[in-house]
């Protein structure tokens, strides 16, 4: 079964429980036929050590989380949407589901802290996981051209959340900005005095950390693949461009 099928099956709340599961449990409400449909009224309830959970905290994190930095922008744009829906894959029958969790989001009074807090506590903190859902953040969050400053101070304190240092949020910024000026050095997380040697370590540390096979066995769901990518080419590039400068081989 696909993520996506999981979560609208109504097992999401039981594994979760917390805010999250809160939202899911909401959801089941509206989503009666469904939960008939793949025979899940009585789900065995998941652990939350399971890859299964983490997935499923994946994906309803994007969208509570992406509805709620739409707060702090003000409003829902349509490029918004569109690029939530270049994030994650949604079946078209399912558009419907993602647009209640969405909403249900953006009603609840709590802020986006708690909701943060509980999907960081499934995963170790700085996972490469978590900042590749860091990094559909900044997808959605540049859609409409601009980083706005309301939305950077959003995204700031959910990396900090994450356990990302000022650094590393910096690195995560320049490699999901789609900036042509950003710096190959800030996108590899290193400084102009590092040396040959230490330039092909990492790079080779950051292509093996963050290639999507190892990315969805610590959980990110198969369908969050196109973020994953994006940042393998920015890593890719701005290692180009520092052997380019440098006449390594």
């Amino acid at each position: 079964m696909s993520v996506w099928g999981t979560i609208i099956g109504g097992a999401a709340g039981f594994a979760l429980g917390g805010p999250l599961g809160a939202i899911m449990g909401a959801l089941a409400g509206h989503a009666v036929d469904k939960i008939r449909e793949i025979d899940v009224l009585e789900p065995e309830p998941l652990k939350p050590t399971q890859d299964g959970t983490r997935k499923i905290a994946f994906t309803i994190g994007v969208i509570v989380l992406g509805a709620k930095m739409a707060k702090v922008d003000g409003a829902v744009t349509q490029d918004e949407i569109r690029a939530f829906r270049e994030v994650f894959r949604v079946p078209p029958d399912e558009i419907k589901n993602v647009a209640r969790i969405f909403n249900l989001a953006k009603k609840d009074a709590r802020g986006f802290e708690p909701y943060a807090r509980q999907i960081s506590n499934l995963f170790e903190p700085g996972s490469p996981v978590l900042e590749e859902l860091l990094a559909s953040l900044f997808h959605i969050a540049k859609s409409d051209g601009r980083l706005k400053g309301p939305e950077l101070d959003y995204l700031k304190e959910v990396a900090r959340i994450f356990g990302f240092d000022e650094m590393a949020f910096e690195r995560i910024r320049a490699q999901h900005t789609g900036e042509e000026s950003a710096d190959p050095y800030t996108v590899l997380g290193i400084t102009p005095e590092t040396s040959d040697e230490d330039v092909k370590k990492t790079y080779r540390d950051l292509m093996r950390e963050n290639h999507p096979d190892r990315l969805m066995a610590q959980g990110m769901p198969p369908e969050f693949i196109e973020i994953a990518n994006e940042k393998v080419a920015a890593i890719n590039a701005a290692y180009d461009r520092i052997r380019k400068h440098r006449g390594m081989k």
